[in-house]
């Protein structure tokens, strides 16, 4: 046998898990905003979605999982205009995979914009302190993937977490309006 592996969203104060096979990022904390609460272009200065926070549960049979990384094909199409990016959470040092307990729900001006994770202030409890950044996925590709969780999994549980958001430039820097092209995001584990 081997083991059964899902994706799962969290939202909400406590958290809600949910299963995805796709996330849209939006200006609300919901696994399933549709077309409500987009991220529009700003006028000046950013915007930024709510972030999202993903996990992969574990289940089935299985005697380890470890070695658990995240990335992506180096170049993600979304027009969000030079300052644009999308973001993932990381740590300084060691695995930058945030654990399940440490979950911040994402708040901001619904359907305006999401709180900058890094924000000094307002931003996520673990990635606006000492020893973490924000850091473009592109940076992450399968020849050098983010390192998430080098724990070993023995049993059905969740592993660490990754924690993305996309940041929107102004249509002057080159941001376009409209759906943007859909992207992979790629999870990858070891199984024992």
């Amino acid at each position: 046998m081997a083991a059964s592996v899902s994706v799962k969203e969290a939202n909400g104060v406590t958290p809600d898990w949910t299963v995805k096979t796709a996330i849209r990022f939006s200006t609300t904390d919901n696994h399933n905003p549709g077309s409500n609460y987009p991220l529009s272009i700003p006028k000046t200065g950013y915007r930024y979605s709510y972030w999202k926070t993903l996990v992969l549960e574990l289940a089935g049979e299985f005697t380890k999982i470890n070695n658990i990384k995240f990335y992506c094909d180096g170049a993600i199409g979304f027009a969000l205009g030079s300052g644009g990016k999308l973001l993932i959470g990381t740590k300084d040092a060691g695995d930058s995979g945030l654990a399940v307990g440490s979950y911040d729900q994402a708040d901001g001006s619904e359907g305006v914009t999401g709180y900058a994770m890094d924000d000094g202030d307002n931003g996520h409890a673990v990635y606006k302190g000492a020893g973490y950044t924000v850091a473009d996925i592109e940076t992450y590709t399968s020849g050098s993937p983010l390192d998430v969780d080098s724990d070993d999994h023995e049993a059905a549980e969740k592993t660490k977490c990754v924690v993305l958001q996309v940041k929107c430039d102004t249509v002057a820097n080159g941001a376009a309006a409209g759906a943007q092209a859909a992207e992979t995001l790629t999870w990858r584990f070891d199984e024992i």
